[in-house]
């Protein structure tokens, strides 16, 4: 056959090239973007004790196969045993009250993996978010590293370790979590996300590029960015560095390049100046997010890319206007929030996450105090994205302990390492405002306290110089315990002075350090009004973290309210069946409590609320802890009481108040220097109401009604639609509801959830402190009326139905659907 080719003939090869082209740019590029890639799924896990797991060989059939993130801890523990053994509390655990009552001890995990065609002749890396605690690593047998910190990032290049194409390799992971080595609920296991990455063997280093916005002034923001190459190989390198500026809208609006070389095993820090005009800042309420793209070339080709989010803010500090947030002066609405995701345990899913930052939100804070631990990626991703602040710590303890095994043992041969990585790992995320380097140290008020105290900002500095360092820094007390020590060496070496119960020393404190700002980095809900009030007060002082914004496991009972005979002591901690912390402002499964409402009126979030004290038994007095609240009733149901005096609180701003009952007057009242008014109000059903009075005229109101009975069951979930990758989450809220549509508030009925379909069930319960027996139960019982079950999202499309039932009532379901 003769082969005539003319021109149009070329033509058409041009043509049919061309849109070749994009098809090729497009496969390169996602070829750049799967550099990181989630390493989560199918897992083998035994709890245990496992002679030569960490062997390539090793037969691991039996194992149970899972996915991550994973927490054994909230698992439920074999061998049940009523008022020993319930659920995956124990009273054999060694934490006891600190951790919940709850079981650590040895895990393993397993997971094989093949390398591709396109990975080969890359350079792979293992990148664990976390792990609780004590974390060995082995890849095909060979131990690759070790980790000793539960909360701190860490990775490990494995290339040297991986076989070639085609052939298995075994990744294993030895978790310890014994001992007494935590003050409050830790988890046990591979509880954050476990990522791989593949990069050319010249590449970007991941936490090598640090963006810091120098100033914003006449429409337009300076930023410098510094980015590190690093060459792997044994030749010299040349190379291309572009940079892309993204704006909020996906518009490009800005690049630059570099050239050079590289030469054999050599890392360079590339530096670049940008100018972004007419930025759009991040703030708590706008929270604008730029894609910073930079990307690696060798000629034409493109072989790395990192985007990295990246917030244009600016922060000022003075201690006679305050913390400004981009000029503006700005309050610190602060909770302190323990790293557990409640009836989750510690796993660290990205919409429990995020769930929680929208919850705090929602409750009107602006900012978040990591306690006393860094936090997930997907933690502050979400602060990121939803416009929250955060003051990141680091630590619980230094080189003294607070209990026998905790990090005290590894803190002179690891804090540095463990420094490093949470500051290269967070240090471009806007929502960060401070560094803290610990809480509450034992040694913070010897020579030696305030050594370590420098040491740690030095490590800090190192890697970033843009925000100030500061730390949650207590009483210290005489042997007697009758006179306060000077905290000089705790407060030396930090930029801003966190404070943790100690809001009546401020004026005494800012006499010593002048030239400091302040604020509460710990307080409790009965003093909420006083620290908030020395927040608006005091220029010096910029704000309050109430411990806790939400309640968490462990530390249990330290909110406790009951009531108990006149000689009775309070407990700070309380033993079994306590679990949970229960000092929150929000409950165990997302609902706020009544100190919460109270705090909506001090932060100006509403004007008015109003809540009722819970009676009790003649010969009985109510006792509340110093980080409890009293317990009050969001519902004026008493059908037990009718005639008898109850004690009504109702919280405003207003000078004066006035309370109705069932459209009478009952009377009228001065608020307090707490903004609080208290009635004496004798029971009779209906709607009780609060008006705030302001010059003799009424303003915002608020209600509280009897409730009736029982009649509908309501599911409620926060999604109707989850994507289908195994990770996704849906959150329904079960309530029980009266026929006017009224949450039962004093029902804790038992109820069935059953769950059908691609989904499942992965944690169900209640917010009570106590009920051991409905934490991860498909029948528990219902708390203040309410219950929750969360759905994981399967892996393929589909539905995931959800019913549940009780008990002369007629069921609920909800559908959630699954798209791929």
């Amino acid at each position: 056959m003769k082969l005539t080719i003319t021109t149009k003939h070329i033509l058409f090869a041009i043509l049919f090239m061309a849109l070749l082209l994009p098809a090729y740019s497009q496969k390169k590029q996602r070829s750049v973007i799967s550099r990181k890639v989630l390493f989560n799924n199918d897992w083998r896990f035994y709890k245990g004790k496992a002679v030569n797991a960490e062997q390539v060989n090793f037969d691991d059939s039996s194992w149970r196969k899972l996915d991550l993130p994973h927490d054994w801890s909230i698992e439920h523990l074999p061998n049940q045993k009523k008022d020993s053994v319930v659920g995956p509390f124990s009273r054999a655990s060694v934490g006891g009250f600190a951790t919940g009552q709850t079981v650590g001890g040895e895990g393993w995990y397993r997971k094989e993996f093949t390398l591709s065609a396109e990975e080969q002749g890359k350079r792979h890396e293992l990148y664990f978010e976390g792990v609780y605690n004590q974390a060995e690593v082995w890849v095909n047998g060979k131990k690759v590293g070790n980790n000793v910190y539960g909360y701190s990032t860490f990775r490990f290049d494995i290339s040297k370790y991986c076989n070639t194409l085609g052939k298995k390799n075994v990744v294993v992971v030895k978790v310890l979590n014994e001992g007494k080595n935590s003050r409050w609920y830790s988890g046990s296991g591979i509880y954050r996300h476990v990522w791989i990455l593949h990069t050319p063997k010249t590449y970007l280093e991941d936490w090598g590029t640090f963006i810091t916005t120098q100033k914003v002034e006449n429409g337009q923001a300076e930023i410098v960015l510094s980015t590190t190459l690093a060459n792997k190989t044994d030749n010299k390198d040349s190379y291309t560095v572009v940079t892309e500026w993204i704006s909020p809208k996906g518009k490009k609006v800005f690049e630059n390049s570099q050239k050079g070389t590289l030469n054999a095993a050599e890392k360079k820090e590339i530096p670049f100046t940008i100018t972004i005009k007419n930025q759009a800042l991040w703030s708590t309420d706008k929270p604008n997010l730029y894609t910073v793209k930079i990307s690696l070339w060798k000629g034409k080709v493109k072989t790395d890319e990192l985007a990295i989010p990246f917030g244009i803010r600016t922060l000022d500090y003075s201690v006679t206007e305050g913390f400004k947030l981009n000029g503006v002066k700005t309050l610190l609405k602060g909770g302190c929030v323990h790293h557990d995701n409640g009836l989750l345990g510690s796993a660290a899913f990205d919409k429990a996450e995020e769930r929680k930052i929208m919850l705090l939100k929602k409750s009107g804070f602006n900012a978040i105090r990591t306690s006393h631990n860094p936090m997930s990626e997907s933690f502050l991703n979400a602060c990121d994205r939803l416009g929250m602040m955060v003051i990141n710590e680091a630590f619980d303890q230094w080189r003294k302990k607070k209990n026998a095994n905790d990090y005290h043992q590894y803190f002179d041969e690891w804090s540095a390492k463990d420094i490093r990585s949470l500051v290269l790992r967070d240090r471009n995320h806007p929502s960060v405002i401070m560094w803290s380097l610990g809480n509450e140290i034992p040694e913070r008020i010897t020579d030696a306290g305030s050594e370590t105290a420098l040491y740690l900002k030095n490590e800090i500095l190192k890697y970033d110089t843009t925000r100030l360092i500061t730390a949650g820094v207590n009483k210290h007390w005489d042997k007697e315990h009758k006179n306060m020590l000077p905290l000089d060496n705790a407060l030396k070496n930090l930029d801003i002075l966190g404070y943790n119960y100690m809001w009546r020393f401020y004026e005494e404190e800012h006499k010593k350090y002048s030239n400091k700002l302040m604020y509460s980095s710990e307080s409790v809900a009965t003093e909420a009004s006083e620290n908030w009030d020395k927040a608006e007060e005091l220029p010096y002082v910029i704000g309050d973290f109430i411990w806790t914004a939400m309640d968490y496991l462990g530390e249990s009972g330290l909110g406790n309210s009951f009531e108990v005979d006149p000689q009775e002591n309070v407990h700070q901690f309380m033993g079994w069946p306590w679990y949970n912390g229960w000092c929150g402002d929000i409950d165990l499964i997302g609902v706020k409590k009544p100190q919460s409402f109270y705090r909506d009126v001090l932060w100006r979030e509403k004007k008015i609320s109003m809540a009722v004290e819970l009676p009790v038994a003649e010969g009985k007095i109510k006792k509340v802890s110093f980080w409890g609240w009293p317990e009050e009733s969001l519902s004026w149901t008493f059908p037990n009481f009718e005639n008898k005096e109850l004690k009504v609180n109702v919280y405003s701003r207003a000078a004066k108040v006035r309370l109705y009952l069932n459209d009478k007057l009952i009377a009228e009242a001065e608020t307090t220097t707490q903004y609080k008014a208290n009635f004496k109000v004798p029971y009779q059903a209906g709607t009780l109401k609060a008006v705030e009075v302001k010059d003799g005229k009424e303003g915002a109101s608020t209600i509280l009604q009897t409730i009736g009975k029982a009649t509908t069951i309501k599911l409620t979930s926060d999604t109707t639609t989850l994507k289908a990758d195994g990770q996704d989450l849906a959150y329904v809220l079960i309530e029980l509801l009266d026929q006017n549509g009224n949450v039962v508030l004093d029902s804790n009925q038992q109820i069935k959830i059953s769950c059908e379909g691609i989904g499942k069930i992965i944690a169900s319960g209640n917010g009570a402190p106590t009920d051991m027996a409905s934490f991860g139960s498909l029948t528990p019982s219902l708390f203040k009326g309410r219950a929750m079950a969360i759905i994981r999202a399967g892996k393929v499309s589909g539905k995931t139905k959800l019913t549940v039932s009780s008990e002369g009532m007629q069921s609920a379901t909800i559908t959630v659907n699954s798209i791929k």
